[in-house]
């Protein structure tokens, strides 16, 4: 079996962000160490596990910051210590406002090679309208911190398409990350998601159109590749070389272990997850839920549409035996007339506008 991924998730912020539907409570010492033991005591028990081995490990949130250097170097040692762990990639989230919980010259030492730091935008006034507490002086102490201490691989998450951005101000923050240095950006367009303030407070919101919302799209696209950060998700852009590893794993339909409430996991071909409960997983009776069979050739598909280069007929045989479906050249054809997709040869890619409806797209693709 291929090296797999390991996922933590840290259900833990100092806030709630008014537009965020991750399963996160709040932060208290007590329960942050308790939380700690119970994914070692997992971690442990999953390691019985005929050849589970792993080479990227993500620390995932919430606000994984939070755990501290001491808790963090806890899992990391579990995991060492009961798992051949390759460590090509480890990466920790972080938000600005958590640096005084960190040593990161320690961090990096004990191995985290990868930060994602949840910046949202580079212009005080959007971030006021997203709920967050860091500003964006916050972000360059942090950044320069980091660098400071060894880190070369670092990604920022931006929001498109919130209260009050502009073209200009969208600009400002891309030019912010290129000014940085940064390796990576993540960049997701809002969306309300049932259950969050933005959502209950949605009447209020002066939120874009749909059109006002792709424009902003494409020039984000465009003007991050005029800044070196190349697309290879719909949401992901990196330097050369500076691709997510382990994010590409779920893209790639590849086997990842997710440990903590709300964690997902895709091992042997079977998907199962963690119920969105920190009591339930704390108490050390809950287990997994079973959550079907994956990696068929439709949900491969599906996936890998996600990633710029799409599927093709090589990749496609070698792992079900069989080419790629007919009918699904046939009906990209239809989409690449409107520049919504490339039928090159003996793949099937999306277009930067494909994305913009890319969960339609791929669902008439595929079926």
């Amino acid at each position: 079996m291929d090296a797999a991924g390991l996922y933590i998730h840290v259900p833990f912020c100092a806030a709630k962000c008014p537009y965020c539907d991750f399963y996160s409570v709040p932060a208290e010492d007590a329960v942050i160490d308790k939380y700690t033991d119970m994914v070692c005591k997992t971690l442990t028990n999953y390691s019985k596990m005929e050849n589970l081995h792993f080479d990227t490990l993500y620390f995932g949130g919430g606000t994984p910051s939070l755990l501290g250097n001491a808790n963090l170097a806890k899992i990391l040692e579990t995991v060492r210590g009961n798992f051949e762990f390759s460590e090509k990639e480890i990466t920790l989230e972080m938000n600005p406002t958590t640096l005084p919980n960190l040593n990161l010259e320690k961090l990096r030492k004990n191995g985290v090679n990868r930060l994602s730091i949840g910046v949202q935008s580079a212009v005080e006034s959007e971030l006021r309208a997203l709920g967050r507490q860091h500003s964006v002086k916050d972000v360059e102490e942090t950044i320069k911190k980091a660098q400071i201490a060894g880190f070369t691989n670092i990604s920022l998450d931006l929001m498109i398409a919130t209260p009050g951005q502009t073209l200009e101000s969208l600009k400002r923050s891309i030019a912010f990350c290129e000014a940085q240095n940064m390796q990576h950006v993540s960049a997701y367009m809002l969306k309300l998601e049932p259950g969050t303030q933005f959502y209950k407070n949605k009447a209020s919101l002066r939120l874009k159109t749909e059109s006002e919302q792709a424009n902003l799209y494409l020039a984000m696209v465009s003007e991050l590749k005029r800044c070196g950060f190349e697309q290879y998700e719909i949401s992901n852009f990196a330097k050369k070389n500076y691709e997510s590893a382990h994010n590409l794993k779920y893209w790639n339909s590849q086997e990842y272990l997710g440990i903590g409430p709300s964690a997902h996991s895709f091992i042997n071909g079977e998907r199962f997850f963690y119920p969105r409960s920190l009591k339930n997983f704390l108490s050390g009776n809950i287990k997994p839920v079973k959550d079907g069979t994956g990696g068929t050739m439709e949900e491969y598909a599906m996936l890998k549409l996600r990633l710029r280069d799409g599927i093709s007929n090589s990749a496609f045989k070698s792992r079900f035996g069989v080419g790629i479906p007919q009918s699904y050249f046939r009906k990209a054809k239809i989409f690449q007339n409107h520049g919504l997709a490339v039928v090159d040869g003996d793949s099937i890619r999306l277009t930067s506008k494909g994305f913009l409806v890319s969960n339609k797209l791929i669902f008439d693709i595929i079926f």
